[in-house]
């Protein structure tokens, strides 16, 4: 599977969608999507459509990431670190914003994806990881720093910001 160097997000959750469907389904051997993933992990586009198709699935595909996805994912060491540490905390923010709402249902897709993230991050084992978590957990505490656009961009509140920052401390050595 070819994929194009401008992907879209939108094709980029496609094809991550038929990738998964295919692993699952045998159609396609793990180390032909882990050479797909390794593609769209390349983009930002291609990797952010990947992560909210991977960790979101309901089959049990990303609770159990092959060697092949972790050696892939390894290929974009800065764009995966930056994802999945983002996915982290926001996981563990809008857990709480579910649960405000008063649903549960969706409270516990992103508890899901927290557990998945914290999974995946624990397997791909890079130092850029590292880096970025402590950023972002600083920018959580102080509202300053590296983070701060992005914590500004979604309106994330207190309460919010201290779940995260609890979160990151579990992926910092």
């Amino acid at each position: 599977m070819d994929i194009p160097e401008d992907v879209t997000f939108e094709d980029a959750i496609a094809l991550t969608q038929s990738l998964m469907t295919q692993l699952s389904s045998a159609e396609l051997s793990p180390v032909a999507a882990a050479d797909a993933i390794a593609q769209l992990v390349q983009t930002k586009n291609g990797a952010r459509g990947f992560f909210v198709t991977y960790l979101t699935a309901e089959d049990s595909l990303a609770d159990h990431p092959s060697p092949e996805v972790i050696q892939a994912l390894q290929s974009s060491p800065d764009t995966v670190a930056e994802l999945l540490v983002k996915n982290l905390a926001m996981s563990a923010a809008m857990a709480i914003t579910h649960r405000r709402n008063q649903n549960e249902d969706m409270a516990q897709g992103s508890d899901r994806v927290r557990i998945r993230a914290i999974h995946l991050i624990e397997r791909v084992n890079l130092p850029q990881v590292q880096e970025k978590a402590v950023a972002l957990r600083e920018s959580a505490i102080t509202g300053e720093g590296n983070y701060k656009a992005f914590l500004e961009r979604w309106q994330y509140d207190a309460e919010q910001r201290e779940i995260m920052w609890q979160t990151l401390d579990r992926v910092i050595d």
